[in-house]
Formats: C-alpha cells, structure tokens, sequence
C-alpha cells in the first residue's frame, strides 16, 4: 500500500514537471507545445531585421496588414456559394499580385514585401500565422500597447480574397459596420476599439502629397489621443483639400518632413455616431479600458475564418510590450474644452489639461524626435 502511494505521488510529480517544463525547443527555449518553437527565432529575426525594436514606419504597416488580411471574409457571399475570402489566412502573402492591388489595400505593398522573406525563411510558419505573428510582436515597441493573444495553426490560403471586403474611410458609417458585422461579426463598440490602432497609424495614399500623416499627435504611443483629436474642430488639411475619405484637421500644421495630422472621414463620422459617440468618448484618458478592449477585438479579428480550437496557444513567445508612460490625454497646445465637438449627451466630456505653448503642436516624423527613421 506505502509503496503503491509512492508510485502515485511520483508520477504526480513528474506530471507537475513536464506541465511546468513543457517541450524544450530545438533552440533551447521552452514552449507550452512544440507547435510554437518556430516563432521564438522567427519573433527575434522580426524584431532585428524588421522592426529595429522601435513603434516605427514598419510597425504601423504591419497593423494595418493583419486587419486587411484577417476582416477580407465575408460569411454571406460564402452562403451564396460565391467568393468569399479565407480571413486571417495570410492570402495577402501567398498571392502579393492580387490583393495588393486592390484599391482599399493601396500602400499594403509595402509590409507584404517586408514580411515576404520571412515567409520565406522560416518554412514552418503559414503565411497566415506569420502576419498575424509579426503584428502582434510589432505593436509591442509602442508604448502602451497591450499583450496581443497568438494562437498558431493557420494553414495557408488557397485563394485570394475578392474585391470589395475592406471597408475605407470614404464609406458610410452604415457600410462600415454592416460589413465589420459581415466579415467577423463585429458589434459597433468592437469596432471603436479596433480603431485605437489609429493612435500609432499614418496614412500615405488618402492625400498622394504627403507621406506618413499620423492621425493623433502622438503616432509612435499607443494612448487615448486618438479619442480626444478626432472630437476636436477641424481647420484644415495637413495637404492639399478635398481628399476622398479625409475630414478637416485639427492639427493641420508641419514643418517639414514633419507633417501635420490627418483626420480620416470614417473616424470623424463613427466619432460622432450616436450608437457609438459615447463609446469612442469613453476611451478618452481610459487608457486600460481602451487597451483591454482592443486587445479583445485584435483576439477576435485574427482567428476570422478559423476554427480556434484547431489552433495552439502560443502567446508565451510574444513578450511584454513596453509600458506606458502614465502620461495622462491632453488637449494639444491652443486647444481646450471650447475645441470639442460633443457627441455623447450621457456624460460629460472629460476634464483634461492643455499642453504647453503658443503655437499648434508639430509632430515628430521619427519616434523620440530622432531627425532620422
């Protein structure tokens, strides 16, 4: 009887070890599951090769990337035995000819031709989960940003995606969230907090002009400016006028390389949606809620046209994103309460400082006023 007790506690015990333990790598890291020891290289090779470990040029396109490639999908054209999309399975990689060339997609280019080598070097990861990957290890260099979930497996498409899925800040408000509801069963509220990805956005193809707009004054943190500006009053355009999907700015002023802030249509109208206005108004210097709540959806958006339960959990391999600064959300210089644009009647806009100087803010082109990047 002592020695059967023995066994069973032995074999506990060595259970309790290898779940802490898991699977060593061929590397010599240790995973939770074999499947994600690919990625411990591949995040490294990411960061040195790619992102240079900074919230720069290369870490907004590739955002923007996962959220084209995941939301081209589409459920109802599927039913009608139609072209669908495959979601989150990397088409934009596999077919860089197609895709690419979609008016909505203008610029992705850009970080499809950046990721490709990858794609390309490390053959065991699927086109799908390298973009999804490579976003959630990208917005870890920008300040504030939450943990994003990974989870591996994706096999790789098999066709492109049509035309038509990606909605673009020309479209209604109505177009936009009926085809965010199509694509990955999106509520409105889950699509203001996917739209905190602006606060570390640029734009360049809305206004052919200029190069590397940012839609917030502090492009390389991610913060709740983005939710303060848009509400603000717009005076001009960092460019030339009359862009398709471009809204007057508040900050329209650059010196420079360092251009002035665009505001984008489609944000100014959701901004202002009364399903959505107190949402977006919530987000304001509610820093955690805005992060937690766009980390969910970023959970969401990058499994649409999987089965989760077919992939593997491998979010030990990103690591903590950098923190944020605790610098509360402000009204940039010459702005103040007077600026804003109520949308959201149910409570009060909150109180916020103003920063200092005489003179409409200029934003940095380059991350930590760097005067090259």
């Amino acid at each position: 009887m002592a020695f059967t007790s023995f066994v069973t506690f032995l074999s506990i015990a060595v259970a309790a070890h290898a779940a802490t333990t898991g699977v060593r790598c061929p590397d010599g890291n240790v995973a939770s599951h074999s499947a994600c020891c690919p990625f411990f290289a591949l995040r490294d090779d990411l960061q040195n090769n790619a992102f240079s470990h900074q919230c720069g040029e290369d870490t907004h396109e590739t955002l923007r990337l996962s959220f084209h490639d995941a939301i081209a999908f589409s459920p109802a054209l599927k039913d009608q035995g139609l072209p669908a999309g495959g979601g989150a399975d990397g088409s934009m990689l596999i077919f860089p000819n197609v895709e690419p060339n979609f008016h909505a997609n203008l610029g992705i280019s850009d970080s499809v031709e950046l990721l490709t080598p990858f794609l390309r070097n490390h053959t065991q990861v699927s086109g799908g989960d390298l973009i999804q990957f490579a976003a959630a290890v990208a917005i870890g260099n920008c300040p504030g940003a939450p943990k994003l979930e990974f989870m591996a497996g994706r096999p790789n498409a098999t066709a492109p995606a049509p035309d038509g899925l990606i909605p673009e800040p020309q479209d209604s408000v109505d177009k936009i969230f009926a085809r965010m509801k199509d694509g990955g069963n999106f509520s409105p509220d889950e699509v203001v907090a996917l739209l905190a990805s602006h606060s570390i956005a640029r734009s360049d193809h809305v206004d052919p002009s200029i190069e590397a707009v940012p839609f917030d004054s502090t492009p390389f943190t991610f913060d709740t400016q983005i939710f303060v500006e848009v509400l603000l009053k717009g005076t001009g355009f960092p460019g030339t006028p009359n862009n398709t999907g471009e809204a007057l700015s508040p900050l329209p002023l650059g010196s420079g390389v360092n251009v002035g802030e665009m505001r984008l249509q489609s944000d100014f109208l959701i901004a202002r949606d009364p399903r959505t206005a107190c949402t977006w108004q919530g987000f304001v210097n509610e820093h955690d809620k805005m992060s937690n709540a766009f980390r969910d959806a970023m959970a969401k958006l990058a499994v649409i046209g999987q089965n989760p339960s077919q992939l593997v959990d491998c979010s030990e391999v990103i690591l903590d994103p950098i923190p944020a600064s605790g610098k509360p959300a402000t009204f940039p210089a010459t702005k103040t309460q007077a600026d804003v644009e109520v949308a959201c009647y149910a409570s009060p806009f909150p109180s916020l400082s103003t920063d200092p100087g005489a003179t409409e803010t200029i934003i940095p082109h380059c991350p930590g006023c760097e005067t090259t990047c």
